[in-house]
């Protein structure tokens, strides 16, 4: 990594990021808890952190000079996803979606675009809400989406809650009562519009699945279905990164997106659902051989967060996404920036731009959240486990 700004912990010892030949990546700023990012009209690049309640702005000097820094909004409800229509900022907070009209750095005129949506505040969740935070994305026809978390693991209540959880909500050009778009997103975190106009989310799946095959999956010479096996947990059910259309069902929790063997590999291309065994095995909750299959994915318990369409030097323009990397993986699946080719209206394979975030014990000195191109042609990548955001040139 190139010299950057103060050498406080984690960069109080030399950093090692892998990326391709030619690139250098720099510690541009020092943000901590840095989560999303979104580029205003102006060049200013704006990251929200939930945990502080507030939303930085960064002013580019030049090259890798670090930047002016200043909040420009506080005393938000865990801020978290960033979208700008022209001079209108929309900013998801864990309980509802404003906005405000931005210049010269500035915001003002707040109003509330979709209110009540479900946090830990909501009545009838007692306090519990495991992915309160929420994104938001722009269409291209100017209605608004927002993803909403599922309160926990498992919960099927979800599902026919209102509003619905486990889901991306519509709202309509110009406004109105947000409506049920995607189901069966358990949370769909990273959510972004494709070159297209189409609409997408990395989707963070659940923990601890059970075998659903009638068969002995560890050769201990006992039949393995209905048990939680870390080996099989290791890889299932893989992460989804779905193109979301009208009345799009991705299965939770009732079908998982199946990574089986190919080749001898796992893969992630086009896969379809199998059945859950604790809680559909019969197939009655719902049909998930009649599912469209996953487009594209990333292992499991990778947890992808930011999700942005952009150009990546020579990679071309394609989707990248932060992946933030497990906590109940053995060994844990290891943080990256990721890169999917945009190519004939879909996204290519998995490609790691960034890597080295993770060590060979398993321990981390970061952890990317998102990473967007900049109007220099950069790219800049937000990390909230080292408190920085990256800028990444790839001449």
């Amino acid at each position: 990594m190139a010299a950057g700004l103060a050498a406080d912990a984690p960069f109080d010892q030399d950093r090692a990021v892998d990326a391709p030949q030619g690139w250098t990546v720099t510690a541009w700023a020092r943000v901590p808890q840095a989560r999303l990012l979104a580029w205003a009209p102006d060049g200013k690049l704006l990251v929200s952190r939930p945990k502080a309640g507030d939303v930085v702005i960064l002013t580019p000097g030049s090259g890798d000079a670090a930047p002016a820094q200043a909040t420009l909004l506080d005393g938000l409800n865990q801020p978290h996803g960033l979208a700008f229509d022209g001079d209108t900022l929309y900013v998801a907070e864990s309980d509802q979606l404003v906005a405000f009209t931005y210049a010269g750095g500035r915001v003002s005129g707040e109003r509330v675009v979709a209110g009540d949506l479900p946090d830990a505040k909501s009545p009838e969740l007692g306090g519990e809400y495991a992915h309160a935070l929420k994104s938001v994305a722009v269409g291209e026809d100017r209605s608004l989406y927002i993803s909403i978390g599922s309160t926990g693991n498992v919960s099927v209540d979800d599902r026919e809650a209102t509003p619905e959880r486990a889901s991306v909500l519509r709202v309509p050009p110009g406004g109105g009562e947000p409506a049920t778009y995607a189901r069966g997103v358990r949370n769909g975190t990273g959510l972004a519009i494709d070159p297209d106009g189409g609409l997408w989310t990395a989707v963070n799946h659940r923990d601890n699945v059970a075998y659903p095959n009638d068969d002995d999956y560890d050769g201990d010479g006992e039949n393995d279905q209905g048990k939680v096996l870390q080996e099989y947990v290791n890889e299932y059910p893989m992460e989804q990164l779905a193109k979301l259309t009208p009345g799009r069902e991705l299965g939770w929790p009732y079908c998982n997106p199946d990574p089986d063997l190919k080749a001898g590999a796992l893969a992630w291309t086009n896969r379809p659902f199998v059945r859950d065994f604790q809680l559909n095995p019969d197939g009655d909750k719902l049909d998930c051989a009649k599912l469209p299959p996953t487009e594209q994915g990333f292992g499991a318990h990778s947890a992808p967060l930011g999700l942005a369409f952009g150009t990546a030097g020579s990679y071309g323009e394609g989707a990248l996404a932060g992946v933030h990397g497990s906590w109940n993986r053995k060994p844990p699946r290891a943080p990256e920036v990721s890169f999917f080719a945009w190519r004939d209206g879909t996204l290519g394979e998995q490609q790691t731009l960034l890597g080295g975030f993770q060590l060979e014990d398993g321990s981390r000195w970061g952890r990317p959240v998102a990473a967007v191109e900049g109007p220099d042609g950069a790219l800049y990548v937000s990390d909230d486990y080292a408190g920085a955001v990256y800028r990444v040139t790839t001449g």
